[in-house]
């Protein structure tokens, strides 16, 4: 519909060319008239002012006053209806004389300065128009006027005319074109009413009609008869209401029927929605009772791991035969495994609920990925597969994020590489992507040489619970959660991951993380200043490793010279770094060759040993080699063990004291309660490890009445007993008088999100997960108890030793002061030992198993046998700084020092025999003490 109606139009459309038309013309002739006028007058001025002009030379010349007066006077009155004054001017501008007074005779005058013009001059003004006219000297009055002078200006004469009867003139002819313009707009007008009489009223009264019928009038129609095309519309009009009508009729029927069908189907609608909502109670049901399923099956079977795993690392503590120790790592290993399922599986949970919560922790960056590189590198070795590691140096040591969820996803695709790879290498590599002020993207790398992913199977990948072929899991094994947690752990870091494979050529996963820069000191920083300038061999046979170290090693200052293979000559450097290949080893004496070599060519040789060749270490000691690595090298392990200037250095295996059984021990009154008998089992041993008193309670009544009769220093609470749960309990024990104010600690296997925060919303003190881990527990006890100033020095495990001889190699020195004038010292040996009588035992008992061996080797250097007792001494020595004999120990020192600085036999003979008596001594001083 447009703005204005038809009426409108054909009214504008009629009156609007007449308008413009008249419009136009009138303007046209009113101008044309207008100036016609203007003309005219000034034609008339001009016609009685150039006589004048000429009739006053005679006056002008013989300067006759009156004769010009009496001349202008006549003209004035002659042309007194147009003229108003009349004036005549010297040639010096003066007046001469005028027809009449005026009040301003200034503007009838030319400018001061400007010649008389010998031209007619005119000038109009609203009301007035002035006219001048130059009087000449022609020469026809007087016989004096020389030719010189003719046309010689005498003065000019200047006349205002009137306008005010030209001015009417003018708007009586504006006046007479607006009468003709109406009188044209009148006619248009009649006309156009005409029109639409004509035209107009028809169609409204078809609008109306249409209008009507739209309504649903249908029976309506268009009567008489109309002009030209209107009467066609008309029968157009009316040909559609019958269309229309019948239509109708049929649509009717149309709508009756489908209302029909509709109410049958609204019906079923109706049902169904019925059923909906039904389904959707159950689906919302389903999702609780899955939580709940969730929190319960945590409980249940981290329950029975808790016992599984504990009990197994408290058994692996003992003296065990290999079948036993081989059996117990059978078990703690599957009890992990089974562990880590449990966790993908909460993680899951966690992460599709939108509750797992991020840590934002400063943390050292490099250690932390050294930690999951050294805990997987077990099982890729066992394949036979290189490991590596590879971190841009631009990436700051420092970093805050969540490192554990960091090395979670790591694991997760490098335990997928290592699953799916048979043969070659697992290449990860770590790279510094943007650097905004202090915030950082880093993205990881992890490249494979395994079985490689076709294109159809990728979009499987990040699918929960399926996996990129059907014989995968049955081969490899796996849940399909990694890679799922892995996505949804880098999205939450501000990532994102991906991958490129090529089917049988291996894949390669990346992703990117989104971190902060910390200035705070997260770890002890490595002085490297005295490898600055020294020079090192590295032999490596796989390059992609050898790159690794190599930029490592340059980084530091460190002069590399990089061989495949050991070289039959070579110059001398300050190192040598061996390094053998996961997979097939070289039978010893190839490995012992090499090393023979190496030591002709540095003064210090380090071997890098895969983790499944760790045992190697011990005959590769004795050999001379000053320090055993596990592969892939950890950069602060590579760097200790170069800087490192003591002798005794055997292994990078370390692991903290164990705790001692009598000087560790607080203390406390603790009360353990759960319902579970091997649970309570375990936390007592724990704790009685670490504790004076150790109460165990079997449920949470139980725990409840010794509370009343006991005070406590801390109660470790499990939360699921009959009988009364832990939540209860502890708020029953903290009603009373004796154990009001005691830490309640909460040990639950739920790892539910949200679990932690609803138990010490509800009185716990804090929050313990089954499997209980022994550092956990420490860090527990730590925090809530104060230790005593003799246990303030104390350092307590964070990891048990599972082999004897592991724990003899790794048990770091202890600085205690020795009483070097005794053979043997028991209470040192103890000490040295972390407080383990039995450990103590062994260890004293594996020194005397060596001595005879030492014993003979010696005497058969002193016989003048070509004996090399470098080897012998240094391990010797090694064994007795955890024995407890001081006077062996200095005497192994100072032969080893003598030995290294290329002494003869016969330089050490004394220190030899005096060996050889000491190691007597201890056998006779030892004797109450052996098993």
């Amino acid at each position: 519909m447009t703005r204005y109606g038809l009426r409108a139009r054909v009214f504008t459309l009629t009156l609007a060319p007449t308008l413009i038309i008249g419009l136009l013309l009138s303007a046209f002739f009113t101008m044309s008239r207008y100036q016609d006028l203007e003309h005219q007058l000034i034609s008339t001025g001009a016609s009685i002012i150039e006589p004048l002009a000429i009739s006053a030379e005679y006056g002008m010349t013989e300067k006759n006053r009156e004769a010009i007066r009496r001349l202008i006077g006549y003209t004035h009155r002659k042309h007194s209806d147009i003229i108003r004054s009349i004036a005549v001017f010297d040639n010096h501008n003066h007046i001469f004389a005028t027809s009449n007074f005026h009040r301003n005779f200034e503007s009838f005058m030319y400018p001061e300065g400007k010649p008389i013009p010998r031209l007619l001059d005119t000038q109009l003004t609203d009301n007035t128009l002035i006219l001048r006219a130059p009087i000449l000297t022609e020469g026809q009055f007087g016989s004096n006027v020389g030719s010189d002078v003719r046309g010689k200006a005498l003065g000019y004469i200047a006349i205002e005319l009137d306008l005010s009867s030209l001015r009417l003139q003018q708007y009586q002819e504006v006046f007479t074109a607006l009468m003709v313009l109406l009188l044209g707009l009148t006619l248009s007008s009649l006309f156009a009413y005409r029109l639409m009489q004509d035209v107009t009223q028809p169609i409204s009264h078809m609008i109306s009609v249409v209008d009507r019928i739209r309504r649903g009038h249908l029976d309506i129609r268009i009567e008489g008869r109309l002009l030209g095309e209107l009467d066609t519309l008309k029968n157009g009009i009316n040909a559609m209401a019958i269309s229309l009508s019948e239509y109708h009729i049929e649509m009717q029927q149309s709508i009756d029927q489908a209302t029909s069908d509709l109410r049958e189907t609204l019906e079923q609608l109706e049902i169904q929605n019925v059923e909906l909502d039904i389904a959707k109670k159950r689906a919302q049901e389903a999702a609780r009772v899955k939580s709940e399923f969730l929190a319960n099956m945590s409980h249940e079977l981290r329950t029975p791991l808790n016992g599984v795993i504990g009990f197994t690392r408290q058994m692996l503590k003992t003296k065990l035969n290999t079948s036993q120790k081989d059996y117990l790592l059978t078990i703690e290993n599957s009890a992990n495994n089974l562990l880590t399922i449990i966790n993908d599986i909460l993680d899951f949970s966690k992460l599709e609920a939108g509750k797992l919560l991020l840590e934002n922790i400063p943390f050292d960056f490099t250690d932390s990925l050294d930690e999951v590189m050294r805990l997987l590198a077990p099982s890729a070795h066992e394949k036979g597969l290189e490991l590596t590691l590879k971190i841009d140096n631009r990436i700051p040591p420092g970093l805050i994020g969540d490192p554990l969820r960091i090395q979670q996803v790591v694991t997760n695709l490098i335990g997928n590489a290592v699953k799916f790879t048979e043969h070659g290498n697992i290449d990860v590599s770590v790279e510094l992507k943007s650097e905004i002020d202090n915030n950082i993207e880093l993205q990881f790398m992890v490249r494979d040489t395994g079985i490689g992913i076709s294109e159809r199977q990728q979009a499987q990948l990040f699918q929960a619970f399926s996996q990129a072929d059907a014989s995968i899991s049955r081969r490899y094994g796996g849940t399909g959660l990694g890679l799922v947690i892995t996505q949804k752990l880098v999205s939450q870091m501000g990532g994102e991951v991906s991958l490129t494979s090529r089917l049988h050529q291996g894949s390669t996963f990346w992703f990117t993380i989104k971190m902060n820069k910390t200035d705070l000191p997260v770890s002890q920083p490595i002085d490297t200043t005295s490898l600055e300038g020294k020079s090192l061999l590295l032999v490596e046979a796989n390059m992609q490793a050898a790159s690794v170290i190599q930029q490592r090693l340059m980084l530091a200052g460190v002069h590399v010279t990089y061989r495949a293979s050991m070289p039959d000559d070579l110059d001398r450097h300050d190192f040598a770094l061996l390094c053998l290949s996961p997979g097939e080893q070289p039978p010893l004496p190839v490995i012992l060759n090499d090393v023979f070599k190496a030591e002709q060519t540095a003064e210090k040789v380090l071997v890098c040993l895969p983790t499944t060749e760790l045992a190697l270490s011990e005959k590769l000691t004795q050999t001379g080699v000053y320090a055993c690595l596990g592969k892939p090298l950890a950069q602060r392990k590579l760097f200790e063990a170069l800087c490192d200037n003591d002798d005794e250095l055997i292994s990078e295996l370390e692991v903290p004291l164990l705790p001692t059984t009598a000087e560790t021990l607080q203390p406390l009154t603790v009360m353990a309660v759960d319902d579970n008998p091997a649970n309570l089992k375990l936390i007592s041993a724990l704790l009685g490890e670490r504790v004076e008193t150790v109460i165990t309670a079997t449920g949470g009544k139980k725990a409840v009445e010794y509370a009343q009769n006991k005070a406590f220093d801390l109660i470790f609470m499990d939360i699921q007993m009959p009988e009364m749960d832990g939540v209860t309990a502890c708020q029953k024990i903290h009603e009373t008088a004796l154990n009001k104010n005691t830490p309640v600690i909460a040990v639950t296997a739920h790892a539910m999100a949200g679990e932690r925060e609803r138990l010490i919303n509800a009185g716990m003190d804090d929050y313990l997960t089954k499997p209980l881990e022994e550092h956990i527990l420490q860090q527990i006890l730590a925090k809530w108890i104060a230790p005593t100033a003799s246990q303030a020095n104390t350092a307590l495990n964070s990891r048990v030793p599972v082999t004897l001889e592991e724990q003899i190699e790794n048990v770091p020195a202890i600085p205690v002061v020795a009483n070097n004038s005794i053979s043997f010292d028991w209470d040192l040996a103890l000490k040295q030992a972390a407080g383990k009588p039995d450990l103590a035992h062994d260890m004293l008992q594996m020194l005397l198993d060596f001595m005879p061996e030492v014993e003979m080797l010696v005497n058969e250097a002193l016989d003048g046998k070509d004996v090399d007792l470098w080897p012998p001494i240094h391990k010797l020595h090694g064994s007795c700084a955890y024995s407890g004999v001081p006077r062996l120990k200095n005497l192994c020192s100072e032969i080893e020092t003598a030995l290294k600085a290329d002494a003869t036999i016969d330089d050490v003979e004394p220190e030899l025999l005096e060996l050889i008596d000491e190691m007597d001594n201890i056998v006779k001083a030892s004797k109450d003490y052996r098993h």
